[in-house]
């Protein structure tokens, strides 16, 4: 009976939402944190290019560090900034009091990220930082916090209401650190000339890696490439064609200048004309499509399709460099 009694007081369970309640929701919480965004935009001042300042002028690391919401913030920003050339290492708070404070070097500069500007956790690195005269600089909600007393710069969010419906969670005003840290990665980014080239480095596997391959990274060179001079019998060059696996040959000058090509389809078309006693400069196509070999292999892929052709020469400063099939570009996972 007892237990019938329990079940039978339990509250019930609040109705659910409707679909359109969900969306209001969502709509909400985005405009919030939109127009968060765009106070804090509207808010950056001399202060964060000092910021910019100390981060480019240190010769260490950049130790990013945040106690809960912050810390997972400060978790991603301390990726983005590795990622885009400045090297950086998150540190937990709470760690770095048990020995973590090793981590950080002559040198550093310090990211650190408290709502409040109160966290507890942090004072152990940043009396590290006053210590060993590292540079600190703080984003916070609160000016006039300790964190602000105390650090070399700081950036302070303006005011703007949290999302959630209690406005007690860290919504916008996390959403404002992420794009905080993403702006000082940017800038940092540009000041120092950050190439995409410098990027594929740390990028090398999956998608992105994929997307930055050039293609002087996949494509054929040297004694694969099929060549022939002008005045060559198609004899001769068949079997270089062949030997090559290319389904092409360019048929060049002197100076190795491409002056055309000679493909499956013009052998198709030269079939009735003794083909074999033929020179490659009578059965070639001239003033073929060419690429150069800093392109972006997904840009030799669209010419490919556009042009409905399997095979590119690759050019550069006017003569033939390499050669890219639409093959090479499938093995390496550009599509």
């Amino acid at each position: 009976m007892a237990k019938e009694n329990k079940a039978a007081e339990a509250p019930a369970k609040p109705e659910r939402q409707s679909a359109s309640a969900d969306l209001a929701t969502a709509r909400r919480v985005l405009g919030l944190e939109a127009d968060g965004l765009a106070a804090l935009a509207s808010s950056l001042d001399g202060d964060f290019t000092k910021a910019i300042d100390l981060f480019d002028a240190a010769a260490g690391r950049i130790i990013v560090t945040g106690m809960g919401k912050s810390g997972h913030v400060a978790h991603k920003v301390a990726s983005t900034l590795s990622s885009t050339g400045r090297p950086a290492l998150f540190v937990h708070p709470a760690e770095a009091s048990h020995g973590d404070l090793g981590m950080l070097e002559e040198g550093d500069a310090v990211l650190a990220y408290s709502n409040s500007g109160e966290t507890p956790e942090l004072s152990d690195i940043i009396a590290y930082t006053r210590r060993f005269k590292l540079a600190l600089v703080a984003v916070t909600s609160r000016a006039g916090s300790t964190i602000t007393s105390q650090a070399d710069v700081s950036i302070v969010l303006p005011a703007a209401e949290e999302a959630c419906a209690i406005g007690m969670a860290p919504t916008t005003s996390t959403t404002m650190m992420m794009a905080l840290g993403d702006a000082i990665a940017v800038a940092l980014m540009e000041r120092r000339g950050f190439t995409a080239d410098d990027f594929k480095q740390r990028h090398p596997g999956g998608k992105l890696g994929k997307l930055l391959l050039k293609v002087s990274d996949i494509m054929h060179t040297g004694n694969d490439l099929p060549l022939a001079s002008p005045d060559e019998t198609m004899a001769n060059a068949l079997v270089t064609m062949t030997q090559k696996s290319l389904g092409v040959i360019g048929v060049v000058d002197g100076s190795r200048r491409l002056l055309g090509i000679v493909t499956d389809g013009d052998l198709r078309r030269h079939m009735a004309d003794n083909l074999l006693r033929l020179s490659a400069a009578e059965v070639m196509t001239a003033n073929p499509k060419t690429i150069r070999s800093t392109a972006l292999a997904s840009e030799a892929v669209q010419v490919m399709n556009e042009m409905q052709i399997t095979s590119l020469f690759v050019v550069d400063d006017g003569k033939v460099s390499g050669a890219l099939h639409i093959h090479d570009c499938l093995r390496a996972g550009v599509v």
